[in-house]
């Protein structure tokens, strides 16, 4: 077994005397005096916080039920699958689609806009909000991630983890295979090409890709622009 062993997962670990981790330990320690705030709490606030406190647990365990019986529903049952996103997602409209199967970690902070597709196999690891605007389409296997692990070694074994936002904005494409990395924001409009790797803000109108995603071209979508709905003869 390794060091994160039964111990450890029982009760948070004490990092006071780790060499590694005095300062990542400040953002998940409280002043003197002032009572403890709960680790679902420090996930709310967008602190560190550790990732086997039974709350969180019962939280995960939550989600993924919910999941779980969602991507165990047919084609022929559309209201049972929206009552399920409803249920798991803290914000989503009548008009969400997603193709089973689809995983999320907490869902209470998805928040999606209107007319929302996800192709199958979304992921979205939710420790801090996933923000997402109106028109927004994913192809399969489109990964969004918030959930990030402490880079020295101590408080990552201690099973510590801290998310940060991803916002997405309106009428946004997902290619196929993409991977949003946490803290990203995306602009309105945006194109991300199949098998990107997100790792920095792309703007709004930018057509990206690659690993690490990179800006190729912007695109004039200003109502005047666009070849939609014009009669053939004009195009």
């Amino acid at each position: 077994m390794n060091t994160c062993d039964t111990q450890t997962l029982q009760a948070a670990p004490d990092l006071q005397n780790s060499s590694a981790d005095n300062i990542q330990a400040q953002s998940f320690r409280q002043p003197s005096g002032q009572p403890p705030v709960t680790e679902m709490e420090r996930l709310k606030q967008g602190e560190m916080f550790w990732n086997s406190d039974p709350e969180i647990n019962a939280a995960k365990i939550r989600a993924r039920t919910l999941a779980d019986k969602f991507n165990a529903t047919t084609e022929e049952e559309p209201k049972r699958r929206l009552e399920l996103l409803k249920e798991l997602f803290g914000d989503c409209t009548d008009d969400i689609f997603i193709k089973p199967p689809f995983h999320c970690d907490y869902g209470f902070n998805i928040h999606v806009g209107k007319n929302f597709f996800a192709n199958f196999q979304c992921v979205m690891l939710d420790a801090a909000p996933i923000t997402i605007g109106d028109n927004c389409l994913m192809g399969p296997q489109t990964c969004l991630y918030t959930v990030n692990h402490p880079m020295d070694a101590a408080t990552r074994v201690a099973n510590y983890v801290y998310g940060k936002p991803i916002t997405i904005g309106d009428n946004v494409w997902f290619g196929g295979n993409c991977v949003v990395l946490s803290g990203v924001t995306i602009g309105d409009n945006a194109v991300i090409g199949a098998g990107s790797v997100v790792t920095s803000d792309i703007p709004a109108n930018a057509v990206a890709a690659g690993n690490p995603a990179r800006i190729l071209r912007y695109i004039d979508n200003t109502p005047d622009a666009s070849s939609v709905h014009k009669p053939a003869s004009t195009l």
